[in-house]
């Protein structure tokens, strides 16, 4: 079985259309959004209208969480005045393109999705869909985090397997517990990487009738990066309100 999984479009059409692209030959069994649709780029209904046509389960991010709500905060930690005034301007500009049908979809979001498999005979697993962490939507989950602190997360969230995005940067850790095996997996960025690669993310994760906690390796993590036309996403952003320095990004991935 494999099941698809992708995050933190940010309103990039071309990158979303470039995704479904690339995936459509590879026809997994399954696909999960893990939010943030809209933000950042001058595409969120568009966005948010290819999903839903496509009926594919979504998580709500956090900043689907403010535009869905219409509120000017979307829970998203700046590090600098320059970033916080970028930020307010993205938001501001979010909240008066995005129609009235796809703020109502936003904000029905739910906040995970959690799913059961019963795949080695005696030895079921959960896997959980979150789009910051399983405690708070907007907390960031980043690579170095201690192991011990890591596990405790997974341990009291019940998940054998968790995926979530919001840091924009993939990674996939195994974690060794009492009860077996576990995995965090970040799904990386489709529509604004910040690993240094621009090139769009998405996770393939595929385990089959073998898969168990007991066996660390019968759980595989594929990491896809594909091209889109990062050129057009940018210069959508230099032509609209919002900063260059979102098309600058785009161009670097940081």
């Amino acid at each position: 079985m494999t099941i698809a999984l992708f995050s933190d479009i940010h309103a990039n059409l071309p990158a979303l259309e470039a995704m479904f692209a690339d995936l459509e030959p590879r026809k997994p069994d399954a696909i999960f959004c893990l939010g943030d649709l809209v933000g950042y780029n001058i595409w969120p209904n568009e966005v948010v209208r290819e999903i839903r046509r496509r009926g594919i389960p979504t998580i709500a991010g956090n900043y689907d969480f403010g535009i869905g709500r219409n509120i000017d905060d979307c829970g998203c930690a700046y590090k600098t005045d320059e970033e916080k005034a970028n930020g307010a301007v993205s938001i501001r500009y979010t909240n008066e393109v995005v129609q009235d049908d796809e703020r109502r979809y936003l904000r029905s979001l739910p906040r995970h999705i959690r799913l059961e498999f019963d795949m080695a005979e005696g030895d079921p697993f959960q896997l959980l869909l979150v789009h910051g962490s399983p405690r708070k939507i907007n907390e960031y989950l980043f690579e170095d985090r201690e192991e011990k602190s890591l596990l405790r997360i997974l341990e009291g969230a019940q998940a054998d397997i968790l995926c979530f995005g919001h840091t924009h940067k993939p990674y996939h850790r195994v974690l060794e517990s009492s009860e077996g095996f576990r995995h965090a997996i970040n799904i990386g960025s489709v529509g604004k990487p910040k690993d240094g690669d621009p090139r769009g993310c998405y996770v393939l994760l595929h385990f089959d009738a073998e898969s168990s906690r007991q066996r660390a390796e019968s759980i595989r993590v594929e990491f896809v990066r594909f091209e889109y036309d990062v050129e057009k996403a940018a210069k959508a952003v230099e032509e609209s309100v919002l900063p260059d320095a979102y098309a600058v990004a785009l161009r670097n991935a940081k």
